[in-house]
């Protein structure tokens, strides 16, 4: 596993590392986005890539079918 480190400003900022900008393939004005996948530890993925290219980098708890994803969008909706 790779690691690097970052300095938080004071106004709240760091600078990525550039190994990890060039494994992400990220550029100047690219958004990142930062999800909770347990408290208090975070995963950061580049959101202006295509969905595919986000392919496995998400464990899914267990496979949903296309009909249980549609019954649950129309249940989120009736409340």
């Amino acid at each position: 596993m790779n690691t690097s480190a970052a300095t938080v400003t004071s106004k709240g900022q760091i600078t990525i590392p550039a190994a990890i900008r060039t494994a992400l393939n990220l550029s100047a004005g690219d958004r990142v986005q930062f999800i909770e996948v347990s408290p208090g530890r975070f995963e950061m993925l580049v959101a202006s890539n295509d969905v595919q290219a986000l392919k496995g980098r998400v464990k899914a708890k267990r496979k949903v079918s296309v009909e249980e994803m549609n019954q649950a969008i129309i249940r989120k909706g009736c409340e």
